[in-house]
């Protein structure tokens, strides 16, 4: 089979397409065929190891994983004696950071892991993306335990965290303000934002609106700039580090603190997480934004397009077929 692979840390140009051995699935475990992946900032941050703290997890010299990809849409091939839960032919999605392998033409799971069959009507392209940037935005949303009726702020509202937090913020009943650029803000309106603030002509941090939480989906921002919009028990959260970690060693003691505060919540993606997610794109109240699409033999112009920091909501990745079936 065909899969992207990359043997060393580094830019881009690390990964290439090789022929490797189609996997055997055990007894508890399902073989998926991949048709359609996606390349975001989970499969940058693990090819690069710009934060060291990857390595504990992908591998401290070299990457332990034979190919990226923590999203998937595809058809299960093949079912281990002892699989009870699917069945050949049934298509499915999902997410997996425990060993990757979403850009390889097949993958094995344990039937337990977090996978399920594909939200009736969707296809493989728009089942694949359900997952990276919702479940980070999700568990941020539950971090800041977020209630009907409050304020909140969403800062990098098109990525595909950001586009994700939105819509599930609005679900949840908060009123949203969304801040993003000229050119995207008919497309965060569609998502449901209340409000929506045109940085290119507007400072977001000279509003006298304040909030309970902000999210700050790109790690542009920081905890101080911040800190003059939160009421008075307001919760800052970050998808990055910040300015010497901060983010993280702040967020340490943030659920220990009284006031406003910052928290830095790790994230993870249950079962019963991901049925929630297929529940509401079943229900169209959730919608993964796509940016383009790329094929297999495009993974480095894929992975460029990510790290330059211009996509707006997710960049679907074809391993077979054109993932439409």
């Amino acid at each position: 089979m065909k899969a992207a692979v990359n043997t060393q840390y580094g830019p881009p140009e690390v990964i290439s397409i090789k022929e490797v051995t189609k996997p055997v699935p055990k007894e508890n475990e399902v073989l998926i065929k991949v048709f359609a992946s996606t390349v975001n900032r989970t499969d940058c941050g693990f090819r690069s190891a710009e934060y060291v703290l990857n390595r504990l997890w992908s591998g401290l010299i070299n990457p332990n994983y034979l190919a990226l990809g923590c999203e998937f849409a595809g058809q299960v091939e093949a079912i281990g004696n002892r699989v009870t839960s699917f069945k050949v032919g049934d298509k499915v999605f999902g997410f997996n950071t425990k060993k990757f392998g979403g850009h390889a033409e097949y993958l094995t799971l344990n039937e337990n892991d977090t996978f399920t069959t594909l939200p009736a009507n969707f296809t493989y392209e728009q089942a694949a993306p359900l997952t990276e940037g919702a479940h980070y935005a999700l568990n941020n949303i539950r971090a800041a335990k977020v209630t009907r009726g409050q304020n909140v702020l969403v800062y990098g509202a098109t990525g595909a965290i950001g586009s994700a937090a939105v819509q599930l913020l609005k679900h949840f009943g908060a009123h949203v303000t969304a801040v993003c650029n000229t050119a995207r803000v008919d497309m965060v309106k569609s998502l449901g934002a209340d409000v929506v603030i045109n940085y290119e002509k507007e400072d977001f941090t000279q509003t006298r609106q304040t909030y309970s939480f902000i999210f700050d989906a790109v790690g542009k921002s920081s905890f101080g700039q911040c800190k003059p919009l939160l009421t008075s028990e307001g919760t800052y959260i970050s998808t990055e580090l910040g300015k010497k970690g901060e983010n993280l060693w702040k967020g340490l003691i943030g659920p220990f603190k009284s006031g406003k505060k910052i928290l830095f919540p790790i994230p993870i993606l249950k079962k019963e997480d991901l049925l929630f997610l297929k529940a509401l794109a079943e229900a169209g109240k959730f919608s993964p934004v796509i940016d383009r699409y790329y094929n297999l033999d495009q993974i480095v112009e894929a992975h460029r397009y990510v790290e330059s920091g211009q996509k707006t909501g997710n960049v679907v990745f074809r391993i077979i077929g054109d993932g439409r079936e």
